[in-house]
């Protein structure tokens, strides 16, 4: 039942030392405030991170070659054995169950690109089709190299988005349109933009892509590759076949198995293995701050409510003297932690979600490695409800002390 004596107790006390009150629920709301904005950074700064992978898949092998440092079989260090399409056929049969997707690359030097009286230099790639499940990019318009444009050495080109933006006016449709590459004119017959974010995506958006087979033709390179990406099956660990790869490369090209230079390889799944290592170790600090801080705001309830106590002995040996009960004191000093853990913690939980919208707003989708600061409301809540109920408990301990006090030593208390 509401006690409205017992409120209007409370809130006298509490107009009565507004300092000290204000002093209790600042250190409540700079816990929670804390919690909350720490969390919302750290989500924001991972969410930032991994945006610059955009849907580039986190399964994907790159696989190069490099000089070798190690003589073998009876052969100097220092070849460099190429990659053909002979490797990658042979990778394709030999690992058919562990690949999902193979792409061959292979550069191609564009030269001066033109366009009717425009001039640029762009990156100009041979291509396979399986990148589009592979690289981070989304067609824009028209389609992508598809297999015929390989099986007949089409000479046709996607380009992306500041190729468009460099070539095109605003309203000006490329597909169907000509670009000429060292001389030869080469149709565009699609168009694409990069999901990354930053540098990383102008740099794909500054890409023309040909068919592989095309590349390797204009480059007088019949069966040779640059380099390859692939992805491996989810059933597998790229860690586990990207040594069998690697393995079987070096034994077709007479590479020394313990030539770490000859044949090289890298994944994205380390590379995320080790961001999601990283911001685990983020959240557990972020965690580690924001409970001190909390603990630190429970901790001055207590003592508050010890001083609370210790200043009001008289009144509560008064009080007993005229027939009071333990429980209504305990409950009169609980409700009053409870009171100022509530609304302080309410108030930090509204501060603290406003200043991450803050955050979001003002980073927009600018801000390198920071994007989209979110927090979960639930934990929100729950850190708000145990801060409550540490307070109620920190808060027990004055209240069962004042609950023991003898009204006539308490009369006597100068």
């Amino acid at each position: 039942m509401f006690d409205y004596d017992k409120w209007q107790e409370i809130f006298g006390t509490i107009r009565k030392n507004k300092l000290r009150t204000f002093l209790t629920a600042l250190g409540v709301w700079w816990g929670i405030f804390m919690l909350i904005v720490l969390m919302g950074a750290g989500t924001g700064l991972e969410n930032g991170v991994f945006s610059l992978f955009g849907s580039h898949a986190r399964n994907a092998l790159y696989v190069w070659t490099q000089r070798t440092t190690l003589p073998y079989m009876g052969l100097p260090p220092g070849r460099n054995a190429r990659l053909n399409n002979d490797d990658i056929q042979a990778l394709v049969m030999h690992f058919e169950n562990e690949i999902e997707y193979m792409a061959p690359r292979l550069w191609v030097n564009g030269g001066e690109i033109i366009h009717k009286d425009k001039k640029a230099a762009f990156d100009v790639r041979g291509e396979s089709p399986d990148i589009v499940h592979i690289d981070a990019f989304q067609l824009a318009d028209g389609r992508f190299i598809n297999p015929l444009d390989m099986k007949n050495r089409r000479k046709v080109i996607v380009i992306g988005k500041r190729v468009v933006e460099t070539f095109f006016e605003k309203n000006e449709n490329p597909i169907g349109e000509y670009l000429k590459i060292q001389g030869v004119d080469y149709l565009i017959v699609g168009t694409f933009k990069s999901d990354r974010r930053g540098e990383d995506a102008e740099e794909d958006e500054k890409t023309i892509f040909m068919p592989l087979t095309t590349a390797q033709q204009v480059t007088n390179n019949p069966n040779f590759i640059g380099w390859f990406v692939c992805t491996i099956d989810q059933k597998y660990k790229v860690s586990d076949v990207q040594d069998k790869i690697t393995g079987l490369l070096k034994e077709r090209h007479k590479i020394h198995p313990d030539d770490e230079q000859g044949v090289r390889s890298n994944s994205t799944e380390q590379e995320v293995k080790e961001l999601n290592g990283l911001f685990t170790g983020i959240k557990l600090l972020v965690w580690f701050v924001g409970i001190g801080s909390l603990f630190a705001g429970v901790i001055g309830v207590g003592n508050i409510m010890l001083i609370i106590v210790k200043d009001r002995t008289k009144e509560i040996g008064i009080r007993k003297a005229m027939g009071a009960t333990p429980r209504s004191i305990v409950s009169m000093i609980l409700l009053e932690s409870i009171f100022i853990t509530t609304i302080a913690g309410y108030l930090g939980l509204l501060s603290s979600i406003g200043l991450v919208y803050l955050m979001s707003v003002a980073a927009g989708t600018d801000v390198p490695f920071f994007l989209n600061p979110q927090i979960k409301l639930g934990v929100g809540v729950a850190a708000v409800l145990i801060l409550v109920i540490a307070g109620a408990l920190t808060g027990l301990v004055p209240a069962l002390q004042a609950s023991r006090i003898n009204p006539v030593e308490a009369l006597r208390d100068e």
